[in-house]
């Protein structure tokens, strides 16, 4: 959830008040076994900022918390040039100021008003060298305001004690209310330097006003001999041949465009009428923030503002529409040189064969802007800033008591965009429109633990389709392409959630009774043996999802979900098989052996009939 800018301080009893902390925005997610820290644009915290993410192991709860990570000076002041410094300041004195819950245990508190969310946070937090509860004072924002300016901090964030807490969106129910003016600006090129300056002579910024990247000053002060290199060594990898301008500037000097790909904090006295920063000064560049966060843009403007000629940057047209393909020589899988390139190709080569299996089907995206190595996170929500003619569908969330808009994707672009968001692997639901109440197809999902061999996974996997046989059932089997095996009946919309999932139960109590050794229906991974294999049947819940067949997913190697015939589950046979690099070949060679999952469905009362006769 973002602040909104705001002018002045004030006195509200409906209104609490904290320090805005001069550092770097941070989600702790530690709702898994293994957490995750990260930016609001994805980047991974976990091994820069580890003096913190150490202390994750003293938390009792299961949490997502929203704070921020802030570093300190000799004077125990935040100093957020510091925090950019980190690797040269290994004792330097690091807090995660930690000022909202987002889930605890199991359930989300995004629905609860601000001060129970804090008053649960207060309870659930374990305090520790690096991780304290951020407090708040009510109703007295002036004089806390006035303390704030005595301390020689930023400035005070004002929210609203009954606000709720809304992802990606900025809201009048926080407000921003700072001492100095500072905002962030894009680098859109550099000046020659002069007399004995080394490097570059001065930043030339932008901001988007109304959509457009305008010119909005240059700054040449704020730096000192070192980072001045720094920056200019970065700046020289992102050259463009053309102003990202449509009006272009009068400089003084001559001028070496960028990409317009790097965000700036600037100190400024003034904005003038035509948006130009008035006395700016350089203070750090934001690895935090995306271009499209410094000034927001309208939805319209992600798929059509380009770089034109810029190296590694493309426009393609695909169904009509245009679509921006960034950084295409980022690398995704480091071990094996994959690029975001190399994965927008493999699946624009697969777009036939995968398109149906996702097509008008709510996603969940699981999205590595970073790569494999980098944390992911899984996004639900479309956002505000997709292209408009990216298809998505409402649904209504018990869990949050909100709508969620889910995107489709039904076509080559809408698939391009995605990877190009870093989506890897596509997760879709289960049913589609335009009733979404009614699996398409069951799902019995085999999940080995870590001391499971793959060939324990095949074993198991030929006994549920013995089991699927005797009551004539036709299954079909894929790799998941990570460590399991898919299991997939198709079910022809036929039949609710609940009957398909209780469905599915039956015949994982099946298997279990004739490999009680090496499987298990234990859901709870702290009551779980872990020499067993999950046979877990819950993923036939409503809105539950798995990566679809020909995914990549995003492991070493780079492996794809691949369809099997049940002759080809032997002994031997691994995941990693099946790559970005041969499945097509394999596709073409096998035909689609996934089709049958989305024809015509099983009679289940007859299965159930059958199985109630074999005992």
């Amino acid at each position: 959830m973002l602040a909104k800018l705001s002018e002045k301080a004030f006195d509200d009893e409906d209104w609490i008040f904290e320090i805005k902390w001069d550092g770097y925005r941070a989600v702790a997610d530690l709702s898994h076994k293994v957490p995750l820290f990260y930016s609001r644009n994805g980047i991974s915290f976990l091994s820069k900022f580890e003096k913190v993410t150490k202390d994750f192991s003293s938390q009792k709860h299961k949490m997502i918390l929203d704070g921020e990570i802030v570093a300190y000076d000799e004077n125990g002041k935040p100093n957020f040039q510091l925090l950019q410094q980190i690797g040269d300041n290994p004792n330097l004195a690091l807090l995660y100021q930690v000022f909202d819950l987002l889930w605890l245990n199991g359930h989300s508190t995004e629905e609860i008003p601000l001060l129970q969310r804090k008053e649960l946070l207060k309870e659930a937090l374990v305090e520790t060298d690096s991780i304290k509860y951020c407090d708040h004072i009510p109703e007295k924002g002036i004089d806390f305001f006035n303390q704030m300016k005595k301390m020689e901090l930023e400035g005070m964030i004002a929210k609203k004690a009954d606000s709720l807490y809304l992802e990606n969106h900025r809201s009048t129910d926080w407000l921003k209310i700072k001492f100095t003016n500072t905002e962030e600006a894009i680098i859109c090129g550099f000046t020659e330097p002069r007399g004995s300056r080394e490097s570059f002579g001065a930043l030339i910024l932008g901001k988007y006003i109304d959509g457009k990247l305008i010119y909005a000053g240059h700054t040449g002060t704020g730096f000192n001999k070192e980072s001045l290199n720094l920056l200019h060594e970065r700046l020289k990898k992102i050259v463009a041949k053309n102003a990202p301008f449509e009006t272009i500037p009068k400089t003084n000097m001559p001028v070496t465009w960028v990409q317009p790909d790097l965000v700036c904090e600037i100190k400024y006295s003034e904005i003038t009428k035509d948006g130009i920063f008035r006395h700016p000064v350089f203070v750090a560049i934001r690895e935090d923030k995306n271009p499209e966060d410094s000034n927001e843009k309208p939805k319209e403007m992600k798929a059509k503002t380009t770089t034109k000629n810029a190296e590694k940057e493309k426009e393609v047209t695909l169904n009509k529409h245009t679509v921006k393909l960034t950084h295409q020589d980022k690398i995704y899988f480091p071990k094996d040189g994959i690029t975001k390139g190399d994965v927008v190709e493999y699946y624009q080569s697969v777009a036939e064969y995968i398109l149906p299996y996702l097509k008008n089907r709510p996603l969940s995206l699981n999205r590595f802007p970073n790569g494999i190595e980098e944390s992911g996170f899984y996004q639900k929500d479309a956002g505000e800033n997709i292209p408009d003619w990216i298809k998505t569908t409402k649904v209504f969330s018990e869990s949050t008591d909100k709508y969620i808009d889910y995107i489709l994707c039904n076509d080559k672009a809408t698939l391009a965009y995605l990877n190009n968001l870093g989506c890897i692997d596509l997760n879709p639901w289960n049913s589609s429109l335009p009733d979404l109440e009614h699996p398409d197809y069951l799902v019995l999902d085999l999940d080995p633990s870590k001391k499971n061999t793959f060939d324990e996974v095949i074993e198991t996997a030929l006994k549920v389709n013995e089991v699927l046989q005797s009551v004539k059932v036709k299954g079909y089997c894929k790799t998941s392409g990570s460590t399991g095996i898919h299991i997939y009946i198709p079910m022809g919309g036929t039949y609710d959630f609940d009957q398909v999932k209780d469905f599915a139960h039956i015949l994982m109590k099946q298997v279990n009774e004739k490999l009680p050794k090496t499987t298990t229906l234990e859901r709870s991974l702290q009551k779980r043996d872990d020499k067993k294999i999950y046979l877990d049947y819950l993923q036939n819940r409503s809105g539950q999802t798995l990566a679809s067949v020909y995914s990549i997913r995003p492991k070493e190697g780079a492996s794809v979900s691949m369809p099997l015939e049940w002759e080809e589950l032997k002994p031997g046979l691994l995941p990693i098989n099946f790559t970005i690099h041969n499945a097509l070949e394999r596709i073409k060679e096998k035909g689609d052996l996934f089709k049958p999952v989305l024809g015509k469905g099983i009679d289940m009362i007859k299965a159930l009939e059958l199985l109630q006769n074999l005992k």
